[in-house]
């Protein structure tokens, strides 16, 4: 079959494998709750050293023979002499931080995967990164991440008229008032509700804001939830040539209305306000109260809900694929639902590198690793071995 991956307009030769000596081990920049899971994973045959400007956060990290930690602001660092005898860097800061850091680790000629899904068009640095001939795997958690590579397989065996995809992460009780908790930093969470939300409908590229047209789905054991437009489609709406793509995030039912009014009423903007003399940005001010009410505590417990409809045509026959995946937190070693899906996607790719099997020089979307059905294989079964389970349903016509 052709390939059917673009990037404005030409084909893409996706997969070059290579294999190189193991060096010196893997950096993992900002040890947060996904970041700490990514730690632990891949120390299990890794050594790893933890980076991050928080001692509490690098001291929760499990003690482990393979992993060492370091406290630097990241944002005010040598990163050649911060990188220097690395073979692999996870870039798991942020999402305002994203942008730049993965800059410095490309500048630094490092193979990276990045899961702090920037604002910003990582194919801004895509010639940069060719040009240090190193492999940026971009996006590489749940959602984007293993959205695009399920798409990006199915892409080369089905002619797909629709994509479709519902994810969220979620605590297991719901509270009031906000019926949430962040498994991640909450400005990350609260630039969803801000960006823009870009889908295509009929192959054009279509513009709502964040927390529009919200739709009830039924999911067996979850319930109903609320599902509303975000900005999730990301790299997907300029490398599939697909008719009709769209995602969605899931919440508990009524979670968008007081989102909608805090938007409306400004405490999300970026623009500094004057307060008696002081300038402050609303959302830091919002953050800083949001942080306790959406934390996920040590003790609690969280779920992530995904659904992936894919439906097309394959060998002259209608098909609907249908990819469901429902994951609870790792109560035994206290990893949240949200850090295991998000954070061992990003595991499975770094050892896909690391083992030699992946190497594609320049900035790579998550879907450009699910062309290859070796590739798809493995993230799928590394997953699995670590209790994250995608169920597959397929029906004809």
């Amino acid at each position: 079959m052709p390939q059917k991956l673009l990037w404005n307009g030409e084909k893409i030769n996706l997969l070059i494998r290579y294999n190189f000596d193991t060096m010196g081990g893997i950096a993992v920049l900002g040890a947060g709750r996904v970041g700490n899971a990514i730690v632990q994973d891949l120390s299990e045959k890794h050594p790893v050293t933890a980076f991050d400007i928080d001692p509490v956060i690098l001291n929760e990290i499990p003690a482990n023979e393979n992993v060492q930690t370091r406290q630097v602001d990241l944002r005010d660092t040598d990163f050649m002499q911060l990188l220097d005898g690395f073979e692999l860097v996870i870039n798991a800061v942020p999402g305002f931080m994203g942008y730049e850091t993965l800059r410095k680790i490309i500048t630094c000629k490092k193979n990276v995967v990045d899961i702090s899904f920037f604002p910003e068009d990582p194919m801004d640095l895509d010639q940069l990164a060719r040009s240090q001939k190193i492999c940026a795997v971009v996006d590489c958690g749940v959602a984007p991440g293993m959205g695009n590579i399920i798409l990006g397989r199915y892409n080369e065996i089905m002619d797909i008229q629709s994509y479709v995809c519902f994810v969220g992460g979620l605590p297991s009780e719901r509270t009031w008032p906000y019926q949430y908790k962040a498994g991640f930093s909450p400005v990350d969470v609260i630039e969803e509700y801000v960006r823009p939300a870009r889908y295509v409908v009929n192959r054009k590229q279509v513009i709502k804001e964040a927390l529009s047209d919200p739709e009830l789905i039924h999911f067996d054991k979850v319930g109903s939830l609320e599902a509303f437009n975000t900005d999730g489609l990301r790299t997907l709406i300029h490398t599939m040539d697909i008719p009709d793509m769209i995602e969605k995030t899931l919440r508990y039912p009524g979670s968008i209305e007081p989102l909608r009014i805090l938007r409306e009423s400004g405490f999300f903007s970026d623009d500094p306000v004057d307060i008696q003399g002081v300038s402050i940005k609303p959302v830091e001010f919002t953050s800083k109260l949001l942080f306790p009410l959406w934390n996920l505590r040590k003790e609690e417990e969280d779920i992530t809900v995904m659904r992936i409809t894919m439906k097309g045509n394959r060998d002259s026959t209608e098909e609907e694929v249908i990819y469901d995946l429902f994951d609870v937190k790792d109560s035994k070693n206290g990893i949240s639902s949200m850090a295991r899906t998000t954070g061992y996607t990003c595991t499975a790719v770094a050892n896909l590198i690391l083992e030699g099997k992946y190497h594609q020089e320049g900035i790579n979307p998550p879907e450009y690793l699910g062309r290859d059905p070796d590739n798809f294989s493995y993230i799928i079964n590394y997953l699995k071995s670590r209790n994250v389970v995608y169920t597959k349903t397929v029906k004809s016509e």
